[in-house]
């Protein structure tokens, strides 16, 4: 900004000069004003600017009254001004206009928005409009004035000021009393709706749910974009309510949230689904219809030119349950789903509202609430992808990068490859953990006064691993489940076993990549301790599934039946949410309480799985289903054998597969090693596991450890007694 010039304050050269947005001055003080390069010159006059011209003397600046007035001065008086060169973007993507007649009518006029808007263009292009400043222009022979309340650029919310040019949206508005009616908004409906023109979700804070955004505003809001005699020609009717759902975690009431933020106009209404309610009787209807009040009131007033009354249900199972689900003898959850069907979709229904409710349990909202009129809009808020979870992790990490905060080695894409089912909350959380590493590198526990040193605070890749165990997502991997299920890891048991491994592994690879298979069941039988479940898990973790969980009767200890349903269940749910699931159905005969004495077995537990074991899940995701077993001939007797595509049958060992484990262990000399080998014809390898650690003791005890370090080996005739010692006693 160049120096100031001291110039006098004089009226505009004539009456037709005054209706316009000129600040008038000689040629060679408009010399000095002008921006370098170009022949347009704009001058800073106090909290306004505007546009230089010429046919005055010098020294002077001719302003007229609605000028004098804004920025407070008098005829004659001097005043300081300097040159204003406009930034590099600077255009006017947005400008909001209140419009008034210069002077009060007795009567009121429809003015066309598309023709006035034109002949803005046409009169003030290339002029800088600011907001609060107030203009003076004639149209169709009546003078107006309009004054700027709100300016937008290209990727701001709200700017100053800018200079309006050809792509500018003008959105026009008027007060009840100002006589005017403004018609046929259509040009500036879009912007009228939306307070920017391009949406930059990363900006807003939302990672990964582009798609999710982009199928909100088409069923949501594009029919609102245009002006309301257009929907009408249509014959539609606008979108009255959504419903996000999905996960916890994954988004979903950030996203209402950032919606109510870029509509223009007024503040969404958030409320917790529990707080509508009541104890008094009838207070909670009337909670219900005071949300829908102030849009009623608009409607009645404004009728189609009233504005977009947004209302934000979060927790809405809370209240909107199934009617008759409920046995709290009031009533209450039926008449606030009565209340709300009413004012959307009733006699009187609005049509200037628009109800986003938000659950994790779609499945216990009324199904009357879900129909079209009403929350017809249905959008899953699901686990974000790869892609989606780098977007929320640099959203997380922004802050740490532009302070130089975040270490050099850490590798986003290589923690969004690593973090498969986490939620965007989970997300942050693994965030804030390795930031609380950081931190704690700086702190003495021995004296906590100690000042720190900011500018050592670094975040590393280390800090994210170690976060990474610290947060572990709730539709993950239960990794610590499947390695207690192989506590002893896995020992090469021969090629029978290998065999069934293999194949296990091409039922892997066919559900990643087969269209024609979403669901695949394969069930493991054979005798109790022969390596099922420990080869079931093992499958679990090298599939590198991001869902993997294990269902077992030592999970289900002291449930009732009815809980134990709910349990199974909620694990194949879960695993719906993700694209690739294994679940292991470890020890079928126990989870359906089998007991040969009877026989006895719980036959909801058993439709209950032959029913999740042939529904296919929802289109995109594929999930395996392995199942256990010691009693294949009960499944089969029950009907359940039938249930599963594939079965294999994982044997004992034999001689020459016991050999093969033993040298593995390498706790036997080379001669003591065939000796003991063909004593083990035909044993589990969970027995021979515990033989093995049995014989390691030694007859005395005391030489565990010299044999576990190679210094010693297993006296065979002690490992023999062991054997007949199973056999004998079990």
């Amino acid at each position: 900004m160049a120096g100031t010039m001291q110039m006098t304050v004089a009226n505009t050269p004539s009456n037709d000069l005054a209706v316009t947005n000129f600040a008038f001055c000689s040629p060679a003080d408009r010399r000095k004003l002008t921006v370098p390069g170009s022949n347009l010159a704009y001058a800073l006059l106090g909290n306004s600017l505007h546009t230089c011209h010429d046919k005055i003397p010098d020294g002077e600046l001719g302003l007229n009254g609605t000028q004098r007035r804004q920025i407070r001065v008098s005829l004659g008086e001097a005043i300081s001004i300097s040159r204003f060169i406009p930034p590099d973007n600077f255009n006017l993507a947005l400008l909001n206009l209140e419009l008034e007649f210069f002077k009060a009518k007795g009567k009121s006029e429809h003015a066309d928005a598309v023709a006035l808007s034109q002949q803005l263009k046409k009169k003030f292009i290339d002029q800088v409009m600011t907001s609060g400043q107030k203009v003076v222009f004639e149209y169709c022979g009546t003078i107006y004035i309009f004054t700027v309340s709100q300016a937008g650029i290209e990727g701001q919310e709200t700017a100053d000021r800018g200079i309006l040019c050809a792509e500018t949206f003008i959105v026009f508005e008027t007060s009840p009393n100002s006589g005017i009616q403004i018609v046929n908004q259509r040009e500036t409906a879009n912007s009228k709706l939306f307070k920017q023109k391009d949406f930059n979700l990363q900006k807003l804070g939302i990672g990964g749910l582009s798609d999710e955004f982009t199928d909100i505003f088409r069923r949501a809001f594009a029919s609102r974009v245009f002006p309301p005699h257009v929907a009408s020609r249509l014959g539609i009717k606008h979108v009255k309510g959504m419903l996000l759902y999905g996960p916890p975690g994954t988004g979903k009431t950030l996203m209402a949230r950032q919606i109510g933020k870029l509509l223009n106009g007024r503040e969404p209404k958030i409320v917790n689904g529990p707080e509508v309610l009541s104890k008094f009787v009838g207070e909670t209807e009337k909670n219900v219809r005071d949300l829908f009040a102030d849009a009623e009131n608009d409607q009645k007033t404004r009728g189609d030119q009233s504005d977009l009354h947004v209302i934000i249900f979060d927790e809405i199972d809370a209240i909107c349950k199934s009617r008759g689900s409920t046995r709290d003898g009031t009533g209450v959850h039926d008449s606030i789903v009565n209340q709300l069907l009413t004012k959307i979709d009733g006699v009187e229904s609005l049509n200037n509202v628009l109800l986003i409710g938000m659950t994790n349990r779609k499945d216990l909202i009324d199904e009357a609430l879900l129909r079209p009129g009403r929350l017809e809009v249905h959008v899953e808020i699901s686990l974000p992808d790869e892609n989606g979870r780098m977007q929320i992790l640099q959203i997380h990490t922004s802050k740490m990068k532009e302070n130089s905060f975040l270490s050099p080695d850490v590798n986003l894409e290589e923690l969004a490859s690593r973090t498969k089912n986490y939620s965007g909350a989970e997300l942050e959380g693994v965030v804030k953990s390795a930031v609380s590493f950081a931190l704690n590198r700086q702190l003495s526990m021995d004296d906590l006064t100690k000042p720190v040193d900011e500018e050592s605070i670094k975040v590393t890749m280390d800090d994210f691993l170690q976060a990474l165990h610290e947060i572990v997502p709730a539709f993950g991997a239960s990794t610590d489940d499947l390695s207690r299920c192989r506590v002893h890891g896995m020992v090469d048991c021969g090629e029978r076993h290998n065999r069934i491994y293999r194949r296990a592994m091409l039922l892997v690879e066919q559900v990643k990549v087969s269209k024609g298979s979403p669901l695949v069941t394969c069930l493991l039988e054979g005798p109790g301790g022969s390596g099922k479940t420990s080869l079931a898990a093992t499958i679990g973790i090298d599939s590198d599934f991001p869902y993997v969980k294990i269902v077992s009767a030592e999970t289900m200890i002291g449930l009732s039946e009815n809980s134990k349903c709910a349990q199974i269940i909620k694990v194949f749910e879960d695993a719906y949410k993700s694209p690739l699931s294994i679940i292991i159905l470890d020890h079928i005969e126990r989870l359906l309480d089998y007991v040969s004495i009877g026989p006895r077995f719980s036959n909801l537990i058993l439709q209950t799985l032959l029913v999740l074991l042939k529904r296919l899940p929802p289109k995109g995701k594929s999930i395996l289903v392995i199942g256990t077993t010691s009693e294949v001939d009960v499944l089969d007797s029950l009907g359940m054998g039938d249930a599963f595509s594939v079965s294999y049958r994982v044997p004992s060992l034999k001689k020459e597969d016991a050999k093969k484990v033993l040298k593995q262990f390498n706790v036997f000399g080379d001669a003591d090693m065939d000796t003991a080998a063909e004593a083990l014809d035909n044993i589990p390898i969970k027995k021979l596991y515990m033989l093995v650690e049995m014989a390691v003791q030694g007859p005395e005890g005391g030489s565990a450890e010299a044999i576990l370090s190679g210094k010693e080996k297993i006296d065979n005739n002690h490992f023999l007694a062991c054997l007949h010692d199973i056999i004998t006693y079990r």
